[in-house]
């Protein structure tokens, strides 16, 4: 981490680190950016696993899982901590009516709801060990990806959106 001032306390002579809020505050998002990855990758966990309780036979499922698992945490993680327009800007929102930003944030919106739905189904038929019908599992699974992929769309649409309209200022 940069330091910001290093001085030193005369009344102690001891040495005094500031460290740069800016620092702080990417450091933090990194971590936060990391945490949503982890959930995201759980999630992918967890609805796999629950696909696969009714075809234990498929072949590849160690392969399924773990692809599973990193497009959940590649969604959460680009998708979930959009850039910070929405609070500046819900204002003008209100004002316009239909913009990009109001399409990205109920894409983002959207996914995140389908993901989280799919993730607390499967998390239910494996802790009640229920036996459900093919088609709910494909329901949950296609929910589950579709979910993921909005979080995905909405997070690349907003960094080239953000990047295209700070070039612009």
């Amino acid at each position: 981490m940069k330091t910001a001032n290093a001085n030193f306390d005369r009344s102690y002579g001891t040495k005094t680190t500031v460290v740069a809020p800016s620092a702080l505050i990417k450091s933090a998002h990194l971590i936060e950016r990391i945490g949503l990855a982890a959930i995201g990758g759980s999630s992918g966990l967890y609805v796999a696993a629950g696909l696969l309780r009714r075809q234990n036979e498929l072949p590849w499922s160690v392969w399924i899982v773990l692809l599973m698992m990193l497009y959940g945490a590649f969604s959460f993680y680009v998708g979930i901590d959009l850039p910070g327009r929405s609070a500046r800007r819900s204002a003008s929102i209100q004002r316009q009516g239909w913009n990009l930003d109001t399409a990205i944030e109920i894409l983002s919106a959207v996914g995140i709801f389908l993901a989280a739905i799919a993730t607390f189904v499967s998390v239910g038929i494996i802790i009640l060990d229920e036996t459900v019908s093919d088609g709910l599992l494909a329901l949950t699974g296609s929910s589950w990806m579709i979910g993921a992929s909005f979080q995905i769309a909405a997070g690349i649409i907003a960094r080239n959106y953000g990047t295209a309209e700070d070039v612009g200022k």
